[in-house]
């Protein structure tokens, strides 16, 4: 019977992948065995995690040393000794389906007979490389993505005998480490991740060797227009012209002649020097934003959208995990399923079928989930539903939101940064979407708001630069309304920081009441190195918490501050260690919550609008707020409960 419970892994195979899966399971704590046929490639993959580990430990990014890391790492060639006492053992071997399955059959006879079996094949079906064994039911895709300790994801994928409690195991192990697995319900060529990027890469293939749209055009409408990290060509250059070929050959599908042209002359992309663009005598992608008119857009991101239908409607993934897994492995600027509820379903699937009925070209039939959701009028948000469902976009509505988790937990609304593809990047949508939580929702009952960012990097590393080629200067000279919609918010707001906090995001920190950080947090306004000063308010706040001096410093050197002197200058309420993080936010939410709703509302108004007045109104301002408390009832519940000696149960009257 299997055991869930993981104390030991062995990887197996010291390769990029291979010693990159070792070096973060053994910083997330495990003891591992990294293990390969030769002596120097386990020494190499050794050195490789040794080398990544001194810096992230010079950047400050580990909990602890890197010898220590490195010490609960052994290495061996023998297959027997690495995985006698493995709880999970993880294949990182070459794709090559007959070395993985004679691999898989030694496993069997060497494993203890509750480990989990797991293959990190980004392509080759779970299936065959489970038919290997005689237990299936413990054989699950566990595929990282490159490189391993900077990439978020893992999609958990089921073979066509694998079990719910194998998988579920797999997942928990996966959030363990601190990774975000995405489950891939169905062993599907592709999985999850690469069935969307084929056709963002493909279509505008096809579209180049039709002689619809040119490779910079495409490339500059896709990543200036759409927000796309990385131009169809630009990515097809970085991983391999080969690889996106050879994947379509190996799933029977035709190549479009753009891709095939650039195999045969063996320009491959990046790796030979020269591919859709020259890497030797220049360097490389040359486009420019205004080169993308004219493109269809539309046409590639419907494909998109299909295939993200077909994954949903076949039971291989749900929406959501979808969109985590193409903003986390693709570092797309939203989920693919988000996006096409925002187009609107109804327009992708009349895209879709003109392009059908105009070529007959498989590639653009509409899966039957796409049109069973057109049907049935879910056509997206501004029906209500679509791959998500939505609320009804009034005001405060905490389900409407793309970039931000919101929710009102117990008095406190508990607000998510939730970009963390691109480290929480502050974008104008993102910023808008701020400024609409904190204008528009409904205060009675709250007592206090929290900020923090998704994933463990960053609470927000600032703004999205991507964002500034269409910036006009008349437009950057407004002051932005979020930092000053949180700063004026009536309740107390708490910033809780873990990872980097730059640029905006610290503007949108210095806008909070409260700031609480880890100790591996750091603090910078960076953005004189682009030549510009900090936005948000971040010059005049700074002035404000730190002083002249302290404040001139962190702006005119654009330098990082870790936590600790963060917190010594005044930047921060606390720093404490991540043990220590999640007790000391609860203990200064407590006691938000448990004070007097009232009290704490004028004691910000006074505190806000007295740092910008004389002395003589500040303090007239002070006493005004003094006389207005005097006579509520939460004064008098305070004073009694002062004389009853009891905890005081304050309501907001």
């Amino acid at each position: 019977m299997l055991d869930d419970t993981v104390d030991r892994v062995a990887v197996l195979g010291a390769g990029n992948m291979g010693h990159g899966i070792a070096e973060v399971t053994a910083m997330a704590g495990y003891d591992v065995v990294l293990r390969d046929i030769e002596p120097e490639y386990v020494e190499d993959g050794y050195e490789s995690i040794r080398w990544s580990l001194e810096k992230l430990a010079e950047r400050e990014r580990l909990e602890e040393s890197a010898d220590a890391i490195l010490e609960r790492i052994e290495t061996t060639t023998d297959l027997e000794n690495a995985v006698a006492d493995a709880d999970l053992v993880i294949e990182a071997a070459p794709e090559n389906l007959e070395l993985k399955r004679e691999l898989f059959a030694n496993l069997e006879r060497f494993a203890d007979e509750d480990a989990l079996l797991a293959t990190n094949t980004s392509s080759l079906p779970i299936t065959d490389v489970a038919a290997a064994v005689d237990t299936p039911e413990r054989v699950l895709g566990l595929h990282f993505f490159n490189p391993p300790v900077k990439m978020d994801l893992v999609e958990v994928i089921y073979g066509a005998e694998t079990s719910d409690a194998a998988a579920e195991a797999g997942h928990d192990w996966v959030e363990s480490i601190g990774k975000t697995p995405i489950y891939v319900r169905k062993d599907v060529r592709g999985f999850v991740v690469n069935t969307i990027v084929g056709p963002f890469i493909g279509e505008p293939a096809w579209m180049v060797s039709e002689g619809d749209a040119e490779v910079r055009q495409a490339d500059a409408a896709m990543v200036h227009e759409r927000g796309y990290p990385m131009g169809p060509f630009e990515l097809a250059d970085l991983t391999g012209i080969d690889v996106s070929y050879h994947v379509r050959k190996e799933a029977g599908e035709d190549v479009p002649p753009a891709i095939a042209e650039k195999v045969e002359a063996e320009e491959l992309g990046k790796k030979t020097g020269k591919g859709f663009y020259d890497y030797e005598s220049s360097d490389g992608p040359d486009y420019e934003p205004g080169q993308g008119e004219g493109f269809d857009t539309l046409q590639v991101e419907a494909r998109m959208v299909n295939r993200a239908a077909y994954l949903v409607g076949e039971d291989v993934a749900t929406s959501e995990a979808i969109d985590t897994g193409v903003r986390l492995g693709l570092g797309f600027p939203e989920g693919i399923c988000r996006r096409g509820d925002g187009i609107g379903l109804d327009t992708v699937l009349e895209k879709l079928e003109t392009r059908f009925e105009e070529t007959g070209d498989d590639r653009f039939e509409p899966h039957p989930y796409l049109r069973e959701l057109v049907a049935a009028g879910k056509t997206g948000e501004d029906a209500g539903a679509g791959f998500h469902e939505y609320g009804d976009g009034g005001a405060g509505d905490l389900d409407s939101y793309r970039y931000l988790n919101a929710e009102v937990e117990d008095g406190v609304l508990e607000v998510e940064l939730d970009r963390p593809e691109r480290m929480n990047a502050l974008s104008a949508d993102l910023l808008e979407e701020i400024d609409d939580l904190f204008s528009t929702v409904d205060t009675d009952g709250l007592r206090c708001a929290t900020i923090e960012g998704t994933g463990d990097r960053a609470f927000s590393a600032g703004a999205d630069i991507s964002g500034f080629d269409s910036l006009e200067p008349t437009d950057a000279m407004d002051i932005t309304p979020a930092f000053e919609t949180v700063n004026e918010f009536p309740r107390p707001v708490l910033a809780t920081v873990d990872g980097y906090c730059l640029g905006a995001g610290l503007e949108l920190a210095l806008a909070c009441d409260l700031r609480i950080a880890t100790k591996r947090s750091s603090f910078g306004a960076p953005e004189i190195g682009l030549g510009l000063i900090p936005g948000g308010g971040g010059t005049q706040r700074l002035l404000r918490v730190l002083g002249e001096t302290r404040a001139k410093e962190l702006v005119f050197r654009g330098n990082h501050v870790d936590a600790e002197r963060a917190e010594r200058w005044g930047l921060v309420n606390r720093a404490v260690d991540r043990e220590a993080f999640e007790e000391t936010v609860a203990t200064f939410v407590d006691d938000l919550r448990e004070g007097p709703p009232l009290g704490l509302e004028v004691a910000k108004k006074v505190m806000n609008r007295g740092e910008d007045a004389s002395l003589e109104a500040a303090l007239a301002m002070e006493s005004q707020g003094f006389g207005l408390l005097i006579g509520t009832d939460d004064v008098r519940e305070g004073t009694a409960a002062f004389a009853e000696d009891r905890e005081p149960e304050f309501e907001g009257r």
